[in-house]
């Protein structure tokens, strides 16, 4: 070979390496960008300048040095900085305002110990498809993986759980990865997403400089390098950090049904006797106003099962929306409409289905969309696309077209006929305490019409989801498929900023009462009055019933009769013991508390609750 080749690759070859050297190590950047070292500018007020400018409105955290930048940089440009005692509240909060206003609910927590506390609540949010931006500090960047405070590999942690994970290595790059991570949590289906923030990238420029620089002058050419590294490294770290860059929001995908997919089922209602619609979450969602899907479903005149956010889209007494006697239903019907519901646990995984109905399934996942296909039932039309809006386009294409009269009017009939069975049972004198059905039935009485309700617990928030009316769509917030006990704190929270003149309940079981019971200090402190409904029964009931008669031990599931209710006095809020000798004033108990409420005290009501047979059978796995 011709040495002037070879030398001429070699040279290539060093070139290249010299090149991507001065890349990786910024210097091609620093050529045409300056780093400004006399700015007091810090990376916090990049962050908060693209959430405001997404019309972020609260922030939950629990404050750690990491990020303190951030929090601080929020509240000058008024966003409301709400700090809770658990990390997990704090994402729950983000969740519950990520339902209710249709944006992107935000937490903020420390590194380490202050991220992994988090992560039962993102992975809920996850599987309820709640969008919102986890933000976590995080050990600076020349100090990962050397045994800094609080440093582990966050990263690895959260990609299984979030739609997008990013590490900001430049101040430069917050703005970009800010707007990106906000436009995936939205698009498609919506979720959580991550992002991580060394300390370095968040804190001014000369207190980052004197963390790095050298205590001694360098000596000998190892130490002058690694000084010149250090330097070049803080350099490359705010370089172009205050260039101006936009800051708006990207643009939001979400899927839809195609004509065809719409005209294909506008022919299979049309000639449907006997149809049903099964609504879920998904179907809350926007762009759609909830509004304008409760007259689609009016429109039709199609008999509705309501489940999670979309209970109550029908509000509280219409005909079309049946609370009871759901697989006998599901048997009878000739089409089935999946708007947003997946074939999991809650229907049997398909099996519920009739093999003869003709089923229209509407997701926005297409995992979730087919989720046991292959095993229990078929779609004759699966369409991955937003249920809410495929809704309208269905509704205006049958545009005087109506569901027969009758099918309807018969499963509202044995709606009638369970209910008036479930009235009998909360009649009966249980053996101690008072009887939670007539407890749950005189709430739901008395409860307003722009009342928020709250799930959070397993065998008495079974209970109240059979006699417990939302008023409206997106007032009855749960965990969702997770099954997540611990949530009510930070859903109420949460609830109570979004809609300041709602009434908001949390119905608690005892059990579950303990895991945010300590928010009522955040509910006194930040002036965000509640009232919780705790059915104290001193069990973990839901598993108490199963395993008691099938494994013979009742280990594990007995709790105590507490006074919850002084708990909430410690707080700063106001608590209520409610026994049977009170069943005669629990109307007058409630309207006190609903006052109290109204004038800003956090109320909880330790309701001493007996055992009914109510529910016998259900199961907890």
């Amino acid at each position: 070979m011709d040495i002037s080749v070879v030398l001429g690759c070699s040279l290539g070859a060093v070139l290249g390496g010299v090149i991507l050297a001065s890349y990786k190590l910024g210097l091609l950047y620093q050529l045409f960008h300056k780093t400004e070292r006399q700015s007091p500018r810090h990376g916090g007020e990049s962050v908060a300048d693209v959430l405001r400018a997404h019309g972020v409105k609260f922030v939950f955290t629990l404050v750690g040095g990491h990020i303190s930048p951030i929090l601080v940089a929020c509240e000058k440009l008024g966003i409301r900085i709400v700090d809770t005692r658990h990390e997990a509240t704090a994402v729950f909060a983000a969740d519950a305002v990520a339902r209710l206003s249709g944006t992107v609910g935000v937490a903020a927590v420390t590194a380490g110990p202050g991220l992994t506390n988090t992560v039962t609540a993102v992975k809920n949010a996850q599987m309820a498809e709640s969008p919102l931006l986890l933000i976590g500090g995080a050990a600076a960047t020349l100090l990962q993986g050397r045994g800094a405070l609080q440093d582990i590999d966050q990263m690895s942690l959260f990609k299984p759980l979030c739609k997008f994970c990013a590490s900001v290595r430049t101040v430069r790059e917050i703005v970009p990865t800010v707007r990106k991570a906000l436009a995936i949590a939205q698009s498609g289906t919506p979720g959580p997403v991550f992002i991580e923030f060394p300390i370095d990238t968040l804190y001014p420029y000369h207190v980052v400089e004197k963390e790095f620089a050298p205590k001694n002058t360098p000596k000998g050419l190892m130490g002058k390098i690694i000084a010149w590294y250090l330097q070049n490294h803080l350099s490359n770290l705010f370089a172009g950090a205050w260039e101006t860059c936009d800051l708006s929001p990207l643009p939001v995908h979400i899927p839809h049904a195609t004509e065809d997919e719409v005209q294909r089922c506008v022919e299979l209602v049309s000639r449907a006797k006997k149809p049903v619609i099964l609504m879920g979450s998904q179907a809350t969602l926007p762009p759609t106003p909830a509004d304008d899907v409760r007259k689609a479903l009016e429109s039709l005149g199609i008999p509705c099962f309501l489940g999670g956010m979309s209970r109550g889209m029908l509000g509280k007494n219409s005909p079309l929306h049946i609370r009871q006697n759901r697989r006998d239903a599901l048997k009878e019907a000739d089409l089935v409409l999946l708007a947003g519901t997946v074939c999991d646990f809650r229907l049997s995984y398909g099996r519920v289905l009739n093999r003869l109905s003709k089923i229209i399934a509407v997701n926005r996942d297409r995992s979730q969309l087919l989720k046991n296909s292959d095993m229990f039932w078929k779609p004759t039309v699966a369409i991955q696309g937003d249920a809410g809006s495929f809704l309208l386009r269905l509704s205006k294409a049958l545009k005087g077209h109506r569901c027969p009269e009758e099918w309807p009017r018969s499963l509202k009939e044995g709606d009638a006929i369970k209910e008036k069975a479930n009235r009998a049972k909360a009649a009966e004198k249980t053996e101690r305490h008072l009887n939670p059905l007539s407890v749950l039935h005189r709430v739901d009485e008395l409860l307003a019409e722009d009342s928020i309700i709250v799930a959070d617990g397993g065998d008495f928030v079974g209970s109240a989801a059979y006699i417990m009316r939302p008023r409206g769509p997106i007032r009855w917030l749960d965990p969702g498929a997770f099954g997540t006990l611990g949530v009510g704190g930070g859903f109420a929270l949460g609830a109570k900023l979004c809609r300041p003149e709602s009434e908001v309940w949390i119905v608690y079981g005892d059990g579950s009462l303990g895991y945010s019971v300590a928010e009522f200090d955040t509910f006194t402190r930040h002036k965000t009055p509640v009232i919780a409904l705790v059915g104290n029964d001193a069990c973990w009931s839901q598993i108490s019933r199963e395993q008691v008669p099938m494994l013979g031990s009742n280990v594990a599931c007995g709790l105590a009769f507490t006074d919850y209710h002084i708990v909430a006095d410690g707080y700063g809020g106001k608590g209520y013991l409610i026994g049977r000798e009170d069943e005669s004033q629990l109307d007058d108990i409630f309207k006190k508390a609903q006052k109290e409420c109204r004038e800003g005290k956090a109320i909880l009501l330790n309701v001493l609750i007996g055992k009914t047979s109510f529910r016998e059978g259900s199961i907890s796995v």
